[in-house]
């Protein structure tokens, strides 16, 4: 089976290289790039011409914002790159990336070891149980300890971590690496960009140290390969075969994840993390079948990645490129997607074209004229296709599931500055809602202001930065503000009846619904609220239910409170009444519509704030300080535990209304020594002074009847 003739399917490694801000990622990239005869010239993030850093934001500012897309080739091998941001805020991009991919680099720092969003991105990467190995980068930093990263690992990621190799030295010393597969020494050129390798027997003096790292290696791997076992039993030779052989097979079986070691910056190390995705990460053969589910239907069907076989994909990326316009980028998980051939978007049921398939290089663009089972690439022409549609050639009426975005959770008021910036505007916010799941734009229905919504002040403060520069729009912006959301603290039941004559007809109908709240830890980030119709067809025709249905679901986008969106709500059909004559699917969208609104105004609303997880790691002497100054902000504490030598780690929830300037608090607690960051948690309850003094500010008084 073979995508083209040259390139079989097994010899495609899909994968993204993913990190905490900071742990060398992008820089990683670059080497990889250079390496693999992709690039004849390094780029450096700190000197704002990294390759995959293509926007102007990412230059300036010297981090990944959006996934950058590259293809290079090593050992007869087409790899596939998927460069994700490492900042919390544009976390959505990590999620539709690991989506599509059959495997993933974990870049950690071996100073700072396993970090906040090191854990979040690797839980994520969980949920879709892709494959991983792990790479500990910046082994030439002062504090740099290989053994303690292996350690944070096992500990915070709950996972096996294993060594495959160790490294010559540490901090200014670190001179290369001992890979204890082959149990050799690798030395690498400063004079040649580490072009030029030595490898040699390993130095007398690393032989204990080696052999006892392999021996671990060995003891580690050895579940997952019967012919190491009876060789170790017997005190027969290993071979390297025999050990890389077990390596895949427990990596690919999420056994434990093998740990290379490296400088990307001082280039060391890079050539073995490459043979590494090659050796242990999967191919699409190795990931198999992709299970899609039956269009009406709680059935799934298992797509094999064959390049004959009935077109299956998903679009997992929209990006508007001011060369091409509209581009989609699309994994084919099943059958060819050729160019100049139509597809069927089975999400909303649109036949488009495709005009141009394209190969992308970060900004830059191969074009190509296919792409198969197990590719990932860009299309150009279609116009309705968004993130997360799955498109088919209409054998199978199939779906994938959707990807699951987080809540916005930060707000700002946006104006144009004149009359001519307001259709400019406009179309801006059109596109960038297009690109990005996790950025929403809403007119507030009393003050009439435009209210742009995502998952952080840098997330807002980039989306206004590209409103200004790439689509020349001149904008006032407010200072930002917390998103609300509203719940119920007490179930009822309730009925609505509808009954009118609207030009000259009659329309009736009758529902009964019960709400109920839904206890916090039945949430998931996918269901917010639920619906379940207990009626037959006796009470109301079928024909009624699924337009009842979302007319509830509906009306829990505005609360009786703040109108902000209800969640936590779970609704339920118990009894209903219709006329043959006068009954109509408008008339039971508005009864049930009059339904919930009531019942969400008798059901004791409350508002939900947003709750951040404040991860803290600061020198021992200011954690007392630190500690209350979390307290004062109606923090609590959940974890206080050692993270380094020098530092004390404190993991915290804290209500993000409290934490607006906290950059300038904690420099002033810790002169400047503590470092912090911040993901979204969950929503919370606030408390009733809280509540108070929002209603305050957006309503202008207090009513809690």
């Amino acid at each position: 089976m073979k995508t083209d003739a040259d390139n079989p399917l097994s010899k495609i490694r899909n994968i993204g290289i993913m990190a905490h801000i900071d742990a060398g990622k992008t820089t990683t990239t670059e080497r990889i790039l250079f390496y693999t005869g992709f690039l004849h010239k390094m780029g450096e993030v700190h000197d704002g011409n990294a390759f995959t850093d293509w926007m102007q934001q990412e230059r300036e500012r010297g981090i990944t914002i959006t996934s950058a897309t590259v293809t290079c080739p090593w050992r007869d091998h087409q790899i596939n790159i998927i460069d994700t941001p490492g900042h919390v805020d544009f976390t959505a991009e990590v999620e539709r990336s690991l989506r599509v991919l059959d495997g993933a680099v974990g870049v950690f720092c071996a100073v700072a070891g396993v970090e906040p969003q090191s854990e979040t991105v690797w839980h994520q990467a969980d949920r879709y149980h892709v494959p991983r190995i792990a790479y500990v980068n910046k082994m030439d930093r002062t504090g740099a300890d290989y053994e303690r990263v292996i350690q944070m690992i096992h500990e915070r990621l709950t996972t096996k971590a294993c060594a495959i190799n160790i490294p010559i030295g540490r901090e200014d010393d670190f001179e290369g690496v001992i890979d204890l597969i082959s149990m050799r020494a690798w030395y690498f050129d400063p004079l040649t960009q580490g072009c030029d390798i030595r490898n040699i027997e390993i130095p007398e003096s690393l032989m204990k140290e080696a052999e006892e790292a392999r021996e671990h290696l060995i003891e580690t791997v050895s579940e997952y390969s019967d012919e190491l076992i009876i060789a170790f039993l017997e005190n027969k030779e290993i071979s390297a075969e025999m050990i890389c052989k077990a390596i895949r097979k427990g990596t690919l079986e999420h056994g434990f994840i093998p740990v290379l070691c490296g400088s990307s910056l001082r280039n060391k190390g890079l050539q073995l993390l490459l043979d590494g995705v090659v050796d242990f990460l999967p191919s699409p053969l190795d990931i198999g079948d992709t299970q899609a589910m039956l269009v009406d239907s709680d059935e799934t069907i298992d797509l094999a990645p064959d390049p004959d076989g009935p077109l299956a994909g998903m679009a997992f990326k929209v990006q508007m490129d001011k060369y091409v316009g509209r581009l989609i980028y699309v994994r084919i998980y099943s059958g060819t997607l050729k160019k100049g051939a139509s597809f069927i978007n089975m999400t909303n049921g649109k036949k488009e074209r495709v005009s141009r398939i394209l190969q992308m290089m970060s900004n830059k663009k191969n074009d190509k004229d296919s792409l198969h089972a197990g590719d990932i690439g860009a299309i150009v022409g279609p116009r309705f296709l968004v993130t997360g549609d799955t498109i088919t050639d209409g054998k199978e009426d199939i779906i994938f599931s959707r990807m699951n975005f987080p809540d916005s959770v930060i707000s700002i008021a946006i104006e144009p500055r004149s009359k001519s910036d307001e259709e400019n505007l406009s179309n801006a916010l059109e596109r960038l809602q297009e690109e990005d799941p996790t950025f929403h734009v809403h007119i507030d229905k009393d003050s009439g202001q435009t209210i742009l919504s995502g998952m952080g002040e840098l997330h807002l403060e980039v989306i206004v930065d590209r409103i200004r520069r790439e689509f020349g729009v001149s904008v006032n912006v407010g200072n930002p503000q917390v998103s609300y959301k509203e719940t119920i603290t007490r179930g009822l039941e309730l009925t609505e009846v509808f009954q009118r004559e609207m030009n000259g007809k009659g329309n009736y109908a009758s529902v009964k619904l019960r709400l109920t709240p839904i206890p916090e830890d039945q949430i998931t980030e996918s269901v917010k609220n639920t619906f379940t119709n207990s009626v037959t067809a006796d009470k109301i025709p079928s024909e009624y239910w699924k337009a009842i249905e979302e007319s509830a679901l509906a009306a829990l986008s505005d609360g009786p409170l703040i109108s902000g969106a209800v969640e936590r709500v779970a609704i339920e059909l118990i009894d209903g009444d219709f006329n043959p004559v006068d009954s109509n699917e408008l008339a039971f969208r508005i009864a049930t519509s009059m339904a919930v609104c009531r019942g969400l105004q008798e059901a004791k609303p409350v508002i939900m704030e947003p709750v951040m997880l404040l991860t803290v790691h600061s020198p021992d002497e200011f954690i007392g300080d630190i500690i209350s100054d979390v307290n004062a902000k109606r923090g609590k504490v959940n974890v206080m535990r050692r993270h380094s030598e020098y530092l004390q780690e404190v993991v915290a929830d804290v209500p993000l209304s409290e934490l607006f300037g906290y950059s300038t608090r904690i420099r002033s607690l810790s002169q400047g020594r503590a470092l912090y960051t911040l993901e979204f948690n969950k929503f919370d309850i606030a408390p009733s002074q809280v509540q108070n003094d929002v209603l305050r500010r957006i309503r202008g008084y207090v009513d809690y009847s």
